[in-house]
């Protein structure tokens, strides 16, 4: 499911949303797409979003930890981190699990990976997401 098509528009940042809450996926499309002009694409099935970012190869991944049980986000941000073809995309986990993302917080700083926590407000996800895009730019 995509938000703007399967092509790259022409200095519009491709964000990848992964979360298998249909209406977070939708109002993360939204805002992302109608407030800055992102290109969004969605995954709401945990066991296909790694081949679809290395397929797709996007400027920026937002990633919920708890998808489809509670190991499955883990999983993804690993398979993410360690291949050399998506390692240098820039991750947001975005997540409700506070415990769980605090006893990672060592792993998650190491690989400069962002947090936003939810509830999160508007600008705080717009904060995040133009963060990690500047960075990703450096590489």
């Amino acid at each position: 499911m995509t938000r703007s098509g399967s092509t790259r528009t022409e200095g519009r940042p491709r964000v990848i949303v992964i979360n298998d809450d249909t209406d977070f996926l939708s109002l993360m499309s939204e805002l992302l797409t109608d407030i800055e002009g992102y290109n969004v694409e969605v995954c709401r099935e945990g066991n296909h979003a790694y081949q679809f970012v290395k397929e797709r190869q996007p400027d920026l991944v937002i990633l919920d930890i708890r998808i489809e049980g509670q190991d499955v986000g883990w999983a993804i941000l690993e398979c993410l981190t360690l291949d050399p073809k998506t390692a240098q995309i820039p991750l947001i986990v975005c997540s409700a699990a506070i415990r769980e993302l605090q006893a990672h917080e060592e792993l998650l700083e190491r690989y400069g990976i962002e947090v936003l926590t939810k509830p999160f407000d508007l600008d705080a996800l717009l904060e995040k997401v133009a963060s990690a895009l500047a960075r990703g730019n450096r590489h």
